[in-house]
């Protein structure tokens, strides 16, 4: 009976290791490459436009809040 079970085992187990753990472990240590690669040059590109963007953004909210503060000055407590 134990031979059985054994058996049994067996199999998965060496097609796990035939198959899956090698392509897992390929996949992880180039996932780990990429990791410590950084940025690409586009990537980079994209989160300075980001930045930029999210610069103007916030110049923008704060000329709109002081337009807003000087027409309306309670205009806070009304949106809340």
């Amino acid at each position: 009976m134990d031979v059985a079970i054994v058996g049994m085992l067996m199999t998965p187990l060496m097609l796990f290791l035939i198959f899956v753990a090698p392509i897992w472990v390929i996949l992880h240590y180039r996932s780990k490459r990429k990791l410590n690669e950084g940025m690409s040059k586009e990537d980079m590109d994209r989160v300075r436009d980001l930045a930029r963007q999210a610069e103007e953004m916030r110049d923008r909210i704060r000329t709109l809040e002081s337009l807003l503060d000087a027409e309306h000055s309670n205009w806070r407590k009304e949106s809340r």
